[in-house]
């Protein structure tokens, strides 16, 4: 029986290769068709691929850490263990020990050819596609001007450079570094002390930062806090949280904040937009991105069609995207196309913080821990409610901030006197 080949899978429609995060087993092992075989992580999630057969891991072409081509064999599966097969490839070697403080500082210290500045780090944000046939061509792709969102080079932006004529030579320009661009740019030199440790990134540590140096540059970022009396939303949840419980749903506070922005997006469309040269492309659907913090970094799952569903539909979503997203089942059409997100760092206890847009939208929403603390009333009696924090950071660039807070005002009303029907 012939050896069956693992290629690396095709991870969305735009995505063109996957880097090989660990292999969940080794050549010589037994493994069974649908067993997870290994991890990879591309630009839009981190998943674990299953064996597409059963039988005996023969060998592996490629190391954790390597960037793979889609559809390219990565490994074999044979009837039979043993054989000629050869070694796996070897992994990249371990981090430089901590007893050579003077090696680490010469790997840190950043140089100038790999060095990169924001629009370095915007053209290189472009599609794995647009990536690809830059390399095919010997293109350097962050000399082009980029006409995609927020500067990107897109692939019609690439086809019209090679298609120009191109002019006679003049000097030879060195040639371009492979090196990935340093993220902390040339102004700071690490001094490494016995004991430190060098951990590279990893690649979805290495895509967060880049989107977070590329949104943080992009939009003018301002936030807008409000405080609300979540005692009804409280009080709504522990009334039926077991008959949710009983159709198998844990309800949380999140499908109520979720129902709320819903309900102000349709009121403020402009919040459920992004930016197009220089227009403004309002969304027809509400896609809510929920943020969900992982030990490995973080991912943001996207709520389709969230203005359609109900609260307990709504909690379905939310419970069902969070738990794929933590054990890597997630697939790439199931973090794109979000038009808003929402994050939750009250989980960990912070009262609230100024969260940074998820490109190419225009706003996103902190939600702040939930406490019980005195307030005074509106009659002027102190008693004891359910506080909250909820942080908005929206692109001033569109986004007025009387729009602003008018939509938190509205998402504010709307929570303290949430309709019970919903439910």
């Amino acid at each position: 029986m012939s050896n069956t080949q693992v290629l690396m899978p095709q991870m969305g429609e735009s995505i063109a290769e996957g880097t090989i995060v660990t292999w969940l087993k080794s050549p010589g092992d037994r493994v069974e068709k649908d067993e997870p075989l290994f991890e990879i992580s591309t630009d839009k999630v981190d998943a674990e691929i299953p064996a597409p057969a059963s039988g005996y891991l023969l060998e592996t072409l490629f190391g954790p850490g390597e960037t793979v081509e889609v559809n390219k064999v990565v490994a074999y599966i044979g009837a039979e263990k043993g054989g000629a097969a050869p070694a796996p490839a070897a992994a990249p070697s371990a981090p430089t020990p901590a007893a050579a403080p003077a090696h680490l500082e010469a790997l840190l210290a950043p140089s100038a050819p790999s060095a990169a500045s924001v629009e370095d780090l915007r053209r290189q944000r472009s599609s794995p596609l647009v990536r690809k046939m830059a390399q095919e061509h010997g293109v350097d792709i962050r000399q082009l001007e980029g006409t995609g969102v927020s500067g990107r080079v897109t692939k019609a932006d690439l086809q019209s450079y090679l298609d120009k004529p191109k002019a006679a030579p003049a000097a030879v320009a060195p040639a371009a570094s492979h090196a990935k661009p340093s993220l902390n740019g040339d102004k700071f030199k690490y001094h490494a002390a016995a004991g430190d440790r060098l951990e590279p990134f990893t690649p979805m540590r290495t895509s967060i930062a880049e989107h977070m140096v590329i949104s943080r540059d992009t939009s003018v970022h301002v936030t807008t806090v409000f405080e609300i009396d979540m005692t009804r939303v409280v009080k709504l949840r522990a009334k039926h949280k077991p008959e949710y419980a009983t159709r198998g749903v844990n309800l949380t506070y999140m499908p109520f904040i979720m129902k709320a922005v819903v309900e102000g997006l349709r009121s403020h469309p402009i919040l459920n937009s992004s930016i197009v040269d220089n227009q403004v492309a309002y969304k027809n659907q509400i896609n809510l991105g929920m943020a969900v913090a992982l030990d490995w970094g973080l991912l943001v799952p996207v709520i389709k069609h969230a203005d359609e569903l109900s609260l307990l539909g709504m909690s379905r979503q939310i419970s069902d995207l969070a738990e794929r997203a933590r054990t890597k089942k997630l697939k790439p059409d199931e973090v794109s196309e979000g038009t808003f997100t929402v994050t939750n760092p009250g989980v960990f206890g912070s009262l609230f913080g100024t969260p940074i847009i998820n490109q190419p939208q225009v706003a996103i929403l902190g939600v702040g821990t939930l406490t019980k603390r005195p307030v005074v009333t509106e009659d002027d009696a102190i008693a004891i409610r359910h506080m909250m924090y909820l942080a908005l950071s929206f692109d001033h660039r569109v986004i007025d901030g009387a729009t602003a807070d008018r939509f938190m005002a509205q998402i504010k009303a709307f929570l303290q006197d949430f309709p019970e029907g919903l439910l």
